[in-house]
């Protein structure tokens, strides 16, 4: 795999493996070479699952476990901490919806810092952008770099791109340490769950006092805001929503159904400039600024993702939690491989 990305350890956090205690730990998630199925539980009553052909790769690292499956119905699937983070079918559904309408939405982006997507798959979609100079991935985990860039071919192209510059630190300290400002920033970081490393970048002091400064005029911000399904957008979406909204002037939800998640996902984009989305325009941005076939998303799609169903608009409408780190929302559950 080539070298082009640079690499930067601003944090000094050791790159020591620890995969001599790969197995133990990941014995005790119910992860066996033998096992058949994937079982997510979403709710204390509800439960995702999906047949397993092998496990792939598995791996620990000072922060998190990490296993690459290969499934029946969904090709390689990447978990962390016992939960999906995205699979090799539709994972482009996902990235795309990330990154593509921000970009769009700004009239020229040439810079992008993206927080977490140790996987490169945010970057690659950014890249795709022939007025992109500069990206920035800052991801907390080397060992979730490494392990993605070994494992994920997918990506390969993304992280041996001179443009793409690899930072290994927490995304909070990174940016306040930064004189730079970008036109692009986004929020491609795991759920957030109790106890976990991320749930602070979803808070308002956060994106008031470190994100939204680091923002160039007519800076767009944008984050992956969770399930945003009827019967799941209360956990985090409708929260994370209200949060941006007391900090950014013009606010955007918006939503794709991703069948790997087995769920609606949920998207916010902010900005204080205005957003207009024309579909022939998107298109026309489309094709004039993309390297590259985009597999979902378009004009059309794009426009109808901001077109939310009534029970979802009214809670949006009617939130009045904001993301605190002392009043905060988690995603509930863990996965488990199981033997049949």
């Amino acid at each position: 795999m080539g070298e082009a990305a640079d690499i930067f350890y601003s944090n000094g956090f050791s790159k020591t493996s620890h995969h001599d205690s790969s197995d133990q730990i990941l014995a005790s998630h119910g992860y066996h070479e033998n096992s058949s199925w994937f079982e997510e539980e979403i709710d204390v009553d509800l439960k995702w699952s999906f047949a397993i052909n092998s496990v792939l790769h598995k791996g620990t690292s000072e922060y998190q476990d990490i296993v690459l499956l290969d499934t029946k119905r969904f090709g390689k699937v990447l978990v962390i901490d016992g939960k999906m983070q995205s699979a090799e079918v539709d994972e482009f559904i996902y990235h795309e919806c990330l990154i593509h309408p921000a970009l769009l939405c700004h009239p020229n982006p040439s810079t992008v810092f993206i927080m977490g997507g140790g996987e490169g798959s945010a970057a690659r979609e950014a890249l795709k952008h022939t007025s992109v100079d500069k990206v920035v991935m800052c991801d907390i985990d080397q060992e979730v770099v490494d392990f993605c860039r070994r494992y994920l071919p997918a990506n390969k192209q993304a992280f041996c791109n001179k443009r793409l510059h690899l930072v290994i630190n927490d995304a909070k300290a990174e940016l306040e340490q930064r004189n730079e400002k970008f036109d692009i920033i986004v929020g491609d970081l795991a759920d957030p769950v109790e106890g976990g490393p991320c749930y602070q970048l979803y808070t308002k002091s956060f994106y008031d006092q470190i994100l939204k400064p680091k923002l160039n005029h007519n800076g767009i911000f944008v984050t992956q805001a969770g399930p945003a399904g009827v019967f799941t957008h209360k956990e985090v979406f409708s929260s994370i929503y209200n949060t941006i909204k007391q900090v950014f002037k013009y606010v955007l939800a918006y939503t794709a159904h991703v069948p790997s998640f087995a769920d609606t996902w949920g998207w916010v984009m902010a900005s204080d400039q205005p957003f207009f989305i024309d579909v022939e325009e998107i298109d026309h941005k489309i094709e004039k600024r993309i390297s590259g076939e985009l597999l979902y998303l378009n004009g059309a799609s794009l426009l109808s993702s901001t077109i939310l169903n009534k029970t979802l608009s009214k809670t949006l409408k009617n939130e009045t939690h904001v993301y605190t780190e002392e009043d905060a929302r988690f995603i509930h559950g863990h996965g488990v491989a199981y033997r049949v």
